[in-house]
């Protein structure tokens, strides 16, 4: 589960980069599908890692205005410390974290009880989910979109193999 993580955030930062070379413009232009646009995409992204990951260690979890994270620059920011905030916990997990139980209470009263581990692996799935969304729109502007391949990532290193003549 560490690798995803890792595979996520080293995505995030590679569709900051491509968004550098997007006109504004298109980065807040409404869309079908997401949360509307490229950035409340990416702003969305962030926030309900970041929220989900907060919550289930009993800390505040006060959402972010995203008016107030209106160009990608800041939207990267604010991904950066809740990176930082996050990250202590993700690197330390381990398997006796995943059946840990988390209540969840609605609004409506009704409580919810789902296992850690359940809500670490939704919140890798709800990213790659929006950035496949993210990639449709980037076709639909011309532009190709960034390959959300794991392999020849390096982010997990082979033992030292011999290689053999063929």
């Amino acid at each position: 589960m560490k690798l995803w993580f890792k595979h996520n955030w080293l995505l995030r930062d590679q569709w900051y980069e491509w968004c550098q070379e997007v006109p504004y413009e298109e980065l807040v232009k409404e869309r079908t599908g997401g949360v509307g646009s490229i950035m409340r995409t990416l702003f969305h992204m962030i926030d309900v890692e970041w929220s989900w990951i907060q919550m289930i260690q009993g800390k505040p979890h006060d959402e972010e205005n995203f008016e107030e994270y209106n160009t990608v620059d800041k939207i990267q920011e604010l991904d950066r410390r809740y990176r930082l905030d996050i990250k202590d916990f993700i690197e330390n997990w381990n398997d006796n974290l995943e059946t840990t139980p988390f209540y969840f209470h609605e609004p409506t009263g009704k409580v919810h009880v789902d296992a850690w581990g359940e809500i670490m692996r939704h919140t890798i799935a709800h990213q790659i989910h929006h950035l496949g969304q993210i990639s449709v729109w980037a076709r639909e502007m011309g532009k190709a979109p960034l390959s959300a391949n794991v392999i020849g990532r390096g982010l997990i290193q082979p033992q030292s193999v011999q290689t053999k003549d063929v």
